[in-house]
Parts: C-alpha cells; structure tokens; sequence
C-alpha cells in the first residue's frame, strides 16, 4: 500500500540568484498530507500492521498526527490522534476528515503524549511523531530519491522539531555514501531545543515553546537526534519567526506553495552565516510543508511581525 509519493527537486531560480549559490527544493509540501510525515509514517504504520496491530494510537501538534491518520484509513486501521490546544483548527478538521478521533488534550505537545501514550492497550501500536527507527527509515526515502536523480550536495538544510526528519536524512545520507554533506538545523527562537542541546553537549528541555512555529513545538529532541551530531557534520542555525514568515512568503510567492513558519524557517537559514554554507555552491532545502497555516494566517503573522 502506497502513503507517500516521490517528490520532484526542483531548482529555485530566485533562491539562487539571491544567494549566489545553485538552491534546490525537494518538495515535501507535495505529499498528500502536506508534510514529509507521510513517508515516516506511513512506513512505520504498515510495519506495525504486518506485526498485527489493530489499533494506531499518536501524539501531535498536527502533521504527524494527519499522517498517521492517512495511513491509518488506507491500511484500514483505526486511527486516534492526541493534539494539544495549540493545535489549530484546520489541522484538527484535516485529521478528522480521515476518519480519525482526534482528542484535544494539554497545553503543550508533551502533555499530550503523555495522554496520548495512556490510552494504549493491547494490539495498539503507538506512533510517535519523530523518535522512531522506522520512522527514520522512511523519512530516509527522500535521500534515495535525491540520489537516483541528482548529483552529491555540497549541504542540505531541514527544520528540527523533535529531530525524526534530521535523524531520517542522516540515514539516508549514511546509506547513500554521503557521509561528508553537512546538514544545517533550521529552527526559530523560542523552539530551538536542539540548538540549546548542541550548545550543553546533552538534552535540554525547554520551559515553554514561545515561537509561533508550533510544528517545532517538541521541548526537548530526541537523544537519538543529539547523538547524530556526534556521527555526521551538523551546523546549527536559530532564526526569528519573522523570517521564518518571510520564508513561507518567499515560497509562496516564488513557487506558489503554502508551508507554515516550520518550513520557513529552512528558508531563513539560507542566510544564516555557517562555515558550511559559506563553502556551499550547491545546496538542498527541504520544503517539508505542513498544513498549521494558510496563506491569510501568513499575512496576519506577517502584519504582527512586520516582516520586511
């Protein structure tokens, strides 16, 4: 059963331009769930099917949750999604429409993991959103993909929330011989768990999310995540909601595309200065989606933000 489709990398002409450098997109925003999600998931739920799981059972702040909630209804098995009050309408409507239950749950992603993770019984699989080896190896697809249509990069840039999508690109990088292309880590101020972890060399846990980009709302990364670091070149990159937004806006207006400020944030980090970057003539971002914005919600952020 097919969850996710091959994506197109397709080369941006505004971003090179702007940055001197050749920019390529893989574009996640095309799955059918709008997020690179689908192939983590997707993967991970039939792995569970096939080991005789009846029931799935996730927590998430919306993308996770709508793929799991997809793989669910085309496998046949019944879904319930965990989300937090912050989860935005839209994106609880969108997992509802497939045929999940979606309870809302806590203030903050991780109260409702935990709630999410009380209600598994017996025959339940419980699909975490991003600290799962199979999960990695679907997300990992993507890189194959990269590989069998393009040449090495010389970086590739994707946001960190809890670390599934880094943790995914590391394998399939290691799997396809390309140990030596740095991965930038895109975050925003105020969800940047990761980059206080590299910092202090160990997990932090936030004490809130106060960033806007809620699909980086994880506290704290995986450990998984922190211990990649140690076995691929990783340069971290923390950037303001405001360009994260002005990154959604480039895309949109470029490429006509709709991604929240989670996504925008790989955007904003083209600008960031990193030794890999500055070395970097030939670079990937990962356009990976997600449905917790429209484009009214960008312009009404970008207004708040006074985005240049």
């Amino acid at each position: 059963m097919i969850t996710h489709f091959e994506t197109p990398l397709l080369e941006s002409r505004a971003l090179s331009r702007r940055c001197m450098k050749t920019i390529s997109l893989k574009m996640e925003a095309w799955q059918p769930t709008g997020s690179f999600k689908n192939r983590g998931m997707g993967y991970a739920c039939s792995i569970y099917r096939e080991r005789g799981a009846e029931r799935f059972i996730s927590s998430s702040g919306g993308n996770a949750g709508l793929a799991v909630a997809y793989a669910g209804r085309k496998l046949g098995v019944p879904v319930v999604v965990v989300v937090p009050k912050t989860t935005p309408e839209r994106a609880r409507r969108l997992i509802a429409r497939e045929d999940a239950e979606v309870i809302v749950h806590g203030d903050s992603w991780n109260e409702a993991d935990a709630f999410a993770r009380s209600l598994v019984h017996e025959n339940d699989a419980f699909i975490h959103p991003f600290d799962d080896e199979l999960l990695w190896m679907g997300h990992a697809s993507m890189i194959d993909e990269i590989a069998r249509s393009a040449s090495q990069p010389d970086a590739i840039i994707l946001s960190v929330g809890g670390g599934g999508l880094l943790c995914g690109v590391i394998e399939g990088l290691r799997r396809n011989d390309w140990h030596n292309v740095p991965v930038i880590a895109a975050e925003t101020v105020g969800a940047d768990s990761y980059a206080q972890a590299l910092k202090a060399n160990r997990v932090v846990n936030l004490p809130a999310i106060s960033s806007i980009a809620t699909s980086l709302g994880a506290r704290a990364v995986s450990s998984a995540a922190l211990r990649a670091a140690t076995q691929h070149p990783v340069e971290s990159a923390v950037v303001s909601d405001a360009a994260a937004v002005a990154g959604c806006l480039e895309l949109l207006e470029e490429h006509r595309v709709v991604v929240e400020p989670a996504c925008g944030a790989s955007v904003a980090a083209l600008d960031a200065d990193l030794p890999a970057l500055q070395r970097a003539r030939n670079v990937i971002v990962i356009v990976c989606g997600g449905v917790n914005a429209s484009v009214e919600q960008l312009h009404a952020w970008s207004r708040t933000l006074a985005v240049a």
